[in-house]
């Protein structure tokens, strides 16, 4: 496994992150504990989960896979051999419905989130997507209702930036990050706690795979300039790009198979791309999931790369990308599909 240090708290992650939503969903408290097991057998010692999993959301649902955690922890005594990464969700069967990043609200959802997991600290803190309307979950462009919007009407940045500091000298979070953010978001945070003499973020958590290239066009030089490493999720486009979907297939448990919201990821585009993705690999002698991790694997501004399996061959696999080096030429000829269809799910 390969590994990089978080700034702030000076902790070594894995660069493979290994992703929990689907647990409580397509994966039992059981085959959960399965995975968590593996996963840190294999070194993966970095977790991602959030207040809202399992994925697609459900009310009645709602924190199983936070449970699942914790009671693995409970049971097994080492959760301090894991990096974990939690966050807040503005859902609106959350807190009635008015999740706001305020001081209050923060505070409420930590206490879930840690009495689920069966913890008293959080490693990093995420604010799920921002409280305004913003262009993201698959929302290409800003738009005029998105420019509209005051933001006199919502929670100001310094505001939830001395919250989440807060939460940091209680020792009930170490550090806190972002997720589907922009350029203007992330920018406002860190310029707002460098003013305040406050703690930055360190980290953002938006999507990044070969069919979704958007984070190189602003992010990117933001995560190398200001030290905020990106935390890549979506990495195989809800499993498109392991080819499974290919020729019109729709595998029996696949997610989008059982869920239709995450269409944009097999919309006529990102199929022609995808198709052209799987000659890359075949060529070249690749696997085409492992090839599609190790692009993310390789770029500079990715501290890790948030993975997700329903099944331990698919978990293995998927770490296993760490192992793989691209060649001059699939990395040429990657771009070159890039090319002509660049990011087809945004």
């Amino acid at each position: 496994m390969q590994y990089q240090t978080l700034p702030q708290i000076d902790e070594k992650v894995s660069k493979i992150c290994l992703g929990t939503m689907t647990w409580g969903q397509q994966n039992s408290e059981s085959q959960a504990h399965e995975q968590m097991n593996v996963a840190l057998s294999e070194g993966v010692n970095f977790w991602d989960t959030a207040e809202m999993y399992p994925s697609p959301p459900d009310k009645d649902k709602q924190g199983d896979t936070e449970r699942f955690m914790g009671t693995w922890f409970a049971k097994t005594k080492q959760r301090n051999k894991v990096v974990l990464a939690s966050k807040i969700s503005p859902m609106s069967f959350l807190r009635d419905g008015k999740t706001r990043f305020n001081a209050e609200h923060i505070s409420s959802a930590i206490d879930g989130n840690l009495q689920r997991l069966q913890t008293d600290y959080i490693d990093i803190y995420q604010l799920h997507w921002p409280e305004r309307q913003s262009n993201f979950f698959g929302q290409r462009g800003y738009s005029e209702d998105m420019a509209a919007q005051s933001l006199d009407d919502l929670t100001p940045f310094l505001e939830t930036i001395q919250a989440l500091n807060d939460e940091i000298k209680k020792g009930r979070i170490r550090a806190y990050g972002l997720s589907n953010d922009t350029a203007w978001g992330l920018m406002s945070y860190l310029s707002q706690a460098d003013k305040n003499g406050l703690i930055a973020p360190i980290t953002v958590q938006n999507p990044y795979s070969l069919l979704n290239r958007l984070y190189e066009v602003a992010m990117a030089e933001i995560s190398h300039r200001e030290n905020v490493g990106l935390l890549a999720y979506s990495p195989l486009g809800f499993g498109v790009l392991s080819g499974k979907y290919l020729d019109g297939k729709r595998p029996a448990g696949a997610r989008l198979t059982e869920y239709d919201r995450f269409d944009r990821y097999i919309n006529e585009q990102a199929v022609s791309a995808t198709v052209q993705y799987a000659k890359i690999a075949a060529d070249a002698g690749l696997d085409m999931a492992q090839m599609a991790l190790a692009f993310v694997n390789t770029r500079s501004f990715v501290t890790s790369n948030i993975i997700g399996a329903t099944s331990i061959e698919q978990l293995k696999s998927n770490i296993d990308s760490v192992n793989i080096t691209l060649s001059p030429e699939v990395l040429e000829a990657i771009e070159a599909v890039h090319a002509r269809q660049p990011n087809p799910s945004p």
